[in-house]
């Protein structure tokens, strides 16, 4: 004798067959793939890495038509990076549309240097076996030469610039793109603060720490 139950699984079995049959494919969307970033993505890229450099600063208000203007490109892409940003935590969205740059507590930035401790290593190790002649001995690299050899007439913005570009030159080279994303979400987060932390020329009465940094690298390229 068949029981209840299994007649009553068997019919909703059956149910749940015809809502799949029935449910329509993307066969007949002629849908095209997406080769380029999208204009959203574009300026959210844009705006982070001002973010991570700096140069945009804490309470900072920012205005999505400026934005926009200033950009070349409608409202809505702007808006859309905006949000993407609130999310990630670089920006944040007050009471009546009120968009600025976040502020970070003491606790708040020494959590991410902790975690930018642990990650930044490991995308430079990952990077030794990309890291070619080009970038270290290049007269034009100028994120080493202001780095390695400081000026004391050098301001602390073009400092820390040349310091961006020097350590993220690195870590573009780990082959890891969700590294580096989470490093910029990091980066978006504390860029503003992680400039006072950069050492002032007069500080260095021997060689620069980014002379360290390069040494293990010229070392790999010798060993290949």
């Amino acid at each position: 004798m068949k029981s209840p139950g299994s007649s009553v699984e068997r019919a909703m079995s059956r149910s749940a067959a015809a809502v799949r049959a029935a449910e329509p494919t993307l066969d007949g969307l002629s849908l095209e793939r997406v080769e380029s970033p999208s204009r959203s993505d574009r300026v959210y890229r844009q705006l982070r890495e001002r973010l991570m450099r700096g140069i945009l600063k804490p309470h900072q208000r920012l205005r999505i038509r400026e934005l926009a203007a200033a950009l070349g490109t409608s409202e809505t892409p702007v808006r859309e990076a905006i949000f993407q940003l609130v999310r990630d935590g670089g920006l944040e969205l007050k009471p009546h549309h009120y968009i600025r740059v976040r502020r970070l507590s003491l606790a708040e930035y020494f959590e991410l240097r902790d975690i930018r401790l642990l990650l930044e290593p490991l995308a430079a190790e990952r990077a030794l076996d990309r890291i070619d002649a080009a970038m270290i001995e290049s007269p034009g690299n100028d994120s080493q030469d202001a780095q390695s050899r400081p000026k004391r007439t050098a301001t602390i913005t073009a400092r820390s610039q040349a310091n961006f570009d020097f350590h993220f030159g690195i870590y573009l080279r780990s082959g890891m793109p969700q590294l580096i994303d989470l490093l910029g979400i990091c980066g978006s987060r504390s860029g503003r603060c992680s400039i006072i932390s950069i050492p002032r020329p007069s500080d260095y009465d021997g060689r620069h720490q980014h002379e360290h940094v390069l040494k293990p690298c010229v070392l790999a390229m010798a060993l290949r």
